[in-house]
């Protein structure tokens, strides 16, 4: 009897980074090379990412070019990557701040005394909880590209905040699916 094979596509990190990428972009529409140099990885990894996507129909392409399933995406960002890509806490670090500690959700959620999420990252301004940022090059990429910093870590107080922090951030992100 033939062995029937059962190869089952998952996304990656990496390649929900890249959407998010795609999604910060203001023209929506890019090609590898752009996506590659906006988030620190190779072009090859870009390819690869957004093919896995096209599987999870999250993405299509028209004219080679990926194009955004907005619907989508907006639904898996806000209701199902937070499972996918649960978040890793770590110890008190130097890094970049995230989540409510970071633009545009540090103006609305108020700072208490807690130490504020940050990725660690030797050039951070912050010290406080460790997180793991998405991608690694994620807070290199966020540092250069302050859209991209903002979906980001709107993205990380959705899935690591308490409920408020996350109905905030959700409000918050909603215009960059329109």
């Amino acid at each position: 009897m033939p062995k029937i094979s059962n190869r089952q596509v998952s996304l990656k990190p990496q390649d929900l980074y890249v959407l998010l990428a795609l999604l910060s972009r203001e023209d929506a529409s890019a090609g590898y090379a752009e996506l590659a140099e906006q988030t620190g990885l190779a072009i090859s990894a870009v390819h690869g990412a957004l093919k896995r996507a096209a599987t999870a129909r999250l993405v299509m392409f028209e004219a080679r070019r990926p194009v955004l399933l907005k619907p989508q995406l907006q639904e898996f960002v806000l209701h199902g990557a937070k499972y996918a890509f649960a978040p890793v806490w770590g110890t008190l670090a130097r890094g970049v701040p995230t989540a409510y500690g970071a633009a545009p959700l540090n103006g609305v959620i108020a700072p208490s005394s807690d130490p504020v999420p940050v990725w660690p990252h030797a050039g951070g301004t912050a010290r406080g909880l460790s997180l793991a940022p998405l991608y690694p090059s994620a807070a290199d990429a966020a540092l250069r590209d302050p859209r991209l910093y903002a979906v980001l870590a709107l993205f990380d107080a959705i899935r690591s905040g308490q409920a408020r922090e996350r109905e905030a951030a959700q409000k918050l992100l909603e215009p960059y699916f329109q």
